[in-house]
């Protein structure tokens, strides 16, 4: 298992993974699959030392992905980042988004990051499980903002301090 810095190359595979989750109305707010072109702009606004982009590789496949987005896009929240988590369907259950979260923890002081947010669907129960096993905890809970499939959903925000995190060891 090796974790890296996305290159263009790898576009086509992470999109696949996002797409495959567009279907399940579990992790992902688009209601049909998006291209390779309409994320271009979005993987260029990646840099490895602001707000990067990893792949996680199982046996050279690219099994999963984590970004980190800009918070409300203002100066000053540059020390808050959202985190966004993509795992295939085929490496559910793998440990792999614990892996990849874990790391993004580690590695937000070396970011400029002192918080870390997850949006994630109140009926998304296995990622609210995940954050909540890393130390997040709901900073926040907006009650039937989404709509999927005629089906209103609620959106917890869940949130962690790294300088907590890092008195805690």
């Amino acid at each position: 298992m090796t974790i890296r810095h996305a290159t263009e190359a790898d576009l086509p595979a992470i999109v696949a993974i996002y797409n495959a989750a567009v279907p399940s109305r579990l992790a992902t707010a688009d209601l049909e699959p998006v291209s390779v072109e309409s994320r271009r702009t979005w993987f260029h606004g990646r840099s490895p030392n602001y707000r990067p982009l990893w792949v996680i590789e199982q046996e050279g496949i690219i099994a999963g992905w984590l970004s980190f987005q800009s918070f409300y896009g203002r100066p000053a929240y540059n020390s808050t980042a959202e985190i966004s988590i993509y795992i295939a369907p085929a490496f559910h259950h793998c440990g792999l988004g614990r892996r990849l979260l874990s790391l993004a923890i580690a590695e937000s002081p070396n970011l400029g990051l002192k918080t870390l947010l997850g949006f994630i669907f109140a009926h998304n129960h296995p990622s609210l499980k995940l954050f909540e096993t890393l130390g997040f905890q709901r900073w926040g809970h907006l009650p039937q903002v989404a709509e999927l499939d005629r089906v209103e959903r609620d959106l917890i925000i869940m949130g962690l301090r790294i300088e907590d995190k890092k008195s805690e060891v």
